[in-house]
């Protein structure tokens, strides 16, 4: 029996690969791979090992290359594209009340750290637009989200904790303690221009079975 059962990804280029996100997203994996990867098979990303190792389903992978979690990304302000915009957008459609998930997994805060996001603080509740618009602050937000609309889920958060910036990852932590969040920090991974080999992947997905 799987230990994580029907899953959703939220995720930025570490969890895309063409074909298995939404229409419209934009991908850094592709079938047979590119130049600056040795991906190139689904079966050879960190969740389709989930799968195939832990007889998980995947429920959706709503993955986007190039992504933050906070509404500031490469571009300036970006609410359709953030995390936190794609997660709403679901939650008001009724997705989570006609999907059942039992485990949600966050993969993100490395384009937080890389574009530079205005870092902010920790905070808990009473959210405002330009909170929204900083990586501590959105990433509460985002948790205090996923809590309410998916009921009983167990929602784990991945960091890519050797690139993102110290004070990303303090507050990251802080908040999955306060909000009973599993953290799984996948440290130094193997990577090829900043994205996850395929020994990364596996690397990743090691570390994420190491919870359950």
């Amino acid at each position: 029996m799987s230990k994580i059962g029907r899953f959703f990804i939220l995720g930025d280029s570490y969890s895309t690969f063409e074909g298995y996100i939404p229409e419209g997203y934009e991908s850094f994996y592709v079938p047979g791979g590119r130049e600056n990867s040795d991906v190139t098979r689904v079966e050879e990303t960190w969740w389709h090992r989930l799968i195939l190792d832990d007889g998980a389903e995947l429920v959706r992978n709503c993955s986007y290359s190039g992504t933050t979690v906070c509404n500031t990304g490469y571009g300036g302000y970006c609410p359709d594209t953030s995390f936190i915009g794609r997660f709403d957008r679901l939650v008001d459609e009724g997705f989570f009340e006609e999907n059942k998930v039992d485990t949600i997994f966050i993969f993100g805060g490395t384009n937080d750290a890389w574009v530079p996001s205005p870092v902010g603080e920790v905070k808990y509740g009473d959210f405002t637009e330009d909170d929204l618009r900083e990586a501590l602050p959105a990433f509460c937000y985002l948790i205090e989200r996923m809590k309410k609309a998916v009921h009983g889920a167990r929602v784990v958060n991945i960091l890519n904790d050797v690139v993102v910036k110290h004070e990303l990852v303090a507050g990251y932590r802080e908040a999955c303690i306060h909000y009973c969040v599993d953290f799984v920090g996948v440290g130094d991974f193997d990577r090829m221009d900043g994205h996850p080999t395929v020994l990364g992947m596996k690397q990743i997905a090691d570390a994420v079975m190491g919870i359950f």
